[in-house]
């Protein structure tokens, strides 16, 4: 969920820098530019935590928690995520600013570990909360994918990307999943879908295919009302025996930064707007309806 918050706010703060550009030389002002502003979100971002998600929250001593069965690991894909996408624009804003590809991959693409770790820290210091190393790994996996990728292929072949449709399941145990819009946007999982998008002009240079269609492999749970198990009663009142499912999708996509345009405006909002899944006609998979077509996935 933290982790979710912090890549929308940081593809806000660093919209400026949308697009990979090549300079000849370092233009120092934008350069200026992009150290204070991830400087001040990295430091806001610790102060927010402090004092004002953990501020209800007794400190104790550092002790590990392990979640990793929690939610049917869909925290995990999301933890994957932020870091990608952090990666991506800390790469992306100094390359923007005229830094070598060497030195922005250095510096630059490890900004998804470089954020995300005071997240677990201070997880780690906190009653109700624990360092862990689950998170710890998908956080790792997150920039490593960007980094390898970026260094081994010049390119990013396999983006991962996020769909969020709202579910049913909020009104049985609202205070876990979330009781206005804006609560279950974060606090859903169910909601939540995690996708690898894969450009298949990258996978067959042969076969003439547009060079923005992607093939999306999807992963989402459905029936999560509790952390690791569902509740029998929510303040009294008696729950159903919601089966707890994952599900494995297939879909197509678009990758909006291969969509030639001279519009800077545009390029900048199609960098933005890559971070989301277009929606698309689905094939899902899971063990209670096995295999079933959906019309239009959001």
């Amino acid at each position: 969920m933290k982790a979710i918050l912090f890549t929308s706010l940081l593809m806000c703060v660093l919209s400026a820098s949308g697009n990979e550009v090549s300079r000849d030389t370092i233009n120092k002002k934008a350069l200026r530019t992009v150290i204070i502003t991830e400087s001040a979100f990295y430091l806001g971002g610790n102060a927010f935590l402090q004092w004002v998600w953990y501020k209800d929250h007794k400190r104790v001593p550092f002790h590990f928690y392990n979640d990793n069965k929690g939610y049917l690991q869909v925290d995990k894909f999301g933890h994957a995520y932020g870091a990608y996408q952090y990666s991506r624009k800390g790469y992306e804003a100094l390359r923007w600013a005229g830094v070598g590809k060497r030195k922005a991959l250095i510096y630059g693409a490890p900004l998804g570990l470089i954020l995300q770790t005071p997240i677990e820290i201070f997880d780690g210091i906190y009653e109700g909360y624990g360092f862990s190393n689950g998170d710890m790994i998908a956080n790792a996996s997150g920039t490593l994918l960007f980094m390898l990728q970026e260094s081994i292929f010049n390119k990013q072949t396999a983006k991962l990307k996020f769909s969020y449709s709202p579910s049913e399941f909020s009104k049985y145990n609202p205070y876990n999943l979330g009781e206005t819009h804006i609560e279950r946007f974060f606090l859903d999982y169910n909601g939540h879908t995690y996708w690898m998008s894969i450009n298949l002009s990258d996978l067959m240079p042969k076969v003439k295919l547009p060079k923005y269609l992607n093939l999306a492999l999807g992963y989402s749970a459905n029936g999560l009302l509790g952390e690791f198990e569902n509740p029998s009663r929510v303040d009294g009142v008696a729950i159903p025996n919601i089966p707890r499912v994952r599900q494995y999708l297939f879909s197509l996509d678009i990758d909006l930064s291969r969509i030639k345009t001279k519009s800077k405006f545009l390029k900048s909002l199609f960098s933005q707007l890559n971070t989301l899944k277009i929606p698309f006609p689905a094939i899902e998979y899971n063990r209670l309806e096995s295999i079933q077509f959906r019309p239009l996935y959001f």
